[in-house]
Parts: C-alpha cells; sequence; structure tokens
C-alpha cells in the first residue's frame, strides 16, 4: 500500500470525526437527542472525559484526565512511527488499513482532548445552551483537558435478565447501550478486522521468512 493513500484514509477520517464532533457541538446542547430510524439510531450529545466508549481511569478528574491525554498523545507519537514501519516492511495491505484506522481514530479523540477545552464554551443541560467556538472568555478548559465529544447511538434492543440469572436477575438492560463517534468506531473496526483476519495478514511474512532461512538450513546440512 502507498503511502499517499494511507495519508489519505487517515485525513479523510480525521475530518469526517472532526465535522461531525464541530457540528453537534455548535448545534446541539449537552444531553439533547434526536430519533433518526425508529428509536434504534439516534443522534446524542454526551461529552466523555474518559477514554473511547464512555470508559473512565478511576475517577477521571482533573490529573485522570491528564494521565489519559498525555497517554493518546504517546500512542499517537508510537503509531505514527509503527505505520511508517510497516510500510517500509510492506506488510499485508488489510493489516496497514486497519492500523490506519486505528491510528487515525486515536488521533481524532486526542484533537478534542488537546483543544477542546479551549475552543469551545461550555454547554450546560439545564439551561440548553449551545457550545460556542472560540469564545470571548475562553474555552470551558485548558490544554490536555478537552472532553471528547460523542454521538452515536444505537439502543438497538431493551429487554430484562430472566429472574433465576443470578447478580442481574430481574434488571433491565439495553443493546447497544455505549454512546460513541467516529474516532471509536475506526478504532474498533481496525481492532476486529485485525483480531478476525490476522492469519491471513501476517501468514504471508511468516512464509517469507521461513522461506529466506531454509537455504541457510540447507547450507548447513
Amino acid at each position: 500500500m502507498k503511502k499517499s493513500t494511507v495519508v489519505f484514509i487517515i485525513l479523510l477520517i480525521l475530518l469526517i470525526d472532526q465535522a461531525s464532533k464541530f457540528y453537534i457541538k455548535t448545534n446541539f446542547y449537552l444531553g439533547e437527542s434526536v430519533t433518526v430510524f425508529n428509536n434504534w439510531f439516534k443522534i446524542f450529545f454526551i461529552e466523555n472525559e474518559g477514554m473511547a466508549w464512555g470508559w473512565k481511569l478511576g475517577e477521571s478528574g482533573t490529573n485522570g484526565k491528564l494521565v489519559l491525554t498525555l497517554f493518546r498523545l504517546v500512542a499517537v507519537i508510537f503509531g505514527g512511527f509503527y505505520i511508517r514501519s510497516i510500510l517500509k516492511n510492506k506488510l499485508h495491505k488489510g493489516y496497514i488499513l486497519c492500523v490506519a484506522l486505528i491510528f487515525a481514530g486515536a488521533i481524532g479523540n486526542l484533537i478534542d482532548s488537546l483543544f477542546y477545552g479551549m475552543i469551545f464554551s461550555d454547554s450546560d443541560p439545564y439551561i440548553k445552551n449551545v457550545a460556542q467556538f472560540i469564545p470571548e472568555g475562553g474555552g470551558y478548559g485548558t490544554f490536555l483537558h478537552g472532553k471528547v465529544v460523542d454521538m452515536l447511538y444505537f439502543p438497538i434492543f431493551n429487554g430484562r435478565f430472566p429472574e433465576w440469572l443470578p447478580i442481574w436477575g430481574g434488571e433491565t438492560f439495553e443493546f447497544f447501550s455505549p454512546v460513541f463517534n467516529i474516532a471509536d468506531a475506526s478504532i474498533s473496526i481496525g481492532l476486529i478486522i485485525i483480531i478476525l483476519m490476522q492469519k491471513r495478514f501476517f501468514s504471508k511474512k511468516e512464509e517469507e521468512i521461513t522461506n529466506q532461512e531454509t537455504p541457510e538450513v540447507n547450507n548447513l546440512s
């Protein structure tokens, strides 16, 4: 796969991710929800101080948020070197594509964490105000303390666990409950495809290594 193709894919995902987040931030108040398809697909604006899919590091807060942002930054720097390495070694195109998806998603959420606190005002669900872009009084946070914007919500099915089930018996549940964004989806798709296709992605490289080692073994015999 060409370097230019990888760069194009990463930039395209970043453009879609950031454009969708900018639109949501400047047109929805925090907590606002709009049904798209028959209550199983909604646009639901929330802000996430933690990791992808709403997960958090401990109690999060200022220190937890800083640690998560720095972790994202280190991961993106490492990812940049890794993509350059797998392009140089000409690994399977499908694998390179998946890594590009993960890398693009990581950058997308990193942008939120780094800059959104500085360039957007806060949105309050009680007064239903929409965030302003580059407000006069400054943003709701500081550098490294921005919140990640999530908006894609798929409450496909609601049900109740049977009474005989230990721990969760009788409790209600929802599938699929996490609210996420394009960057999260890009990361997840890349990881899932790598897990499902790992044998195909790495078999060719293993064959090449085996073929390179075989003549040496024959020379020793």
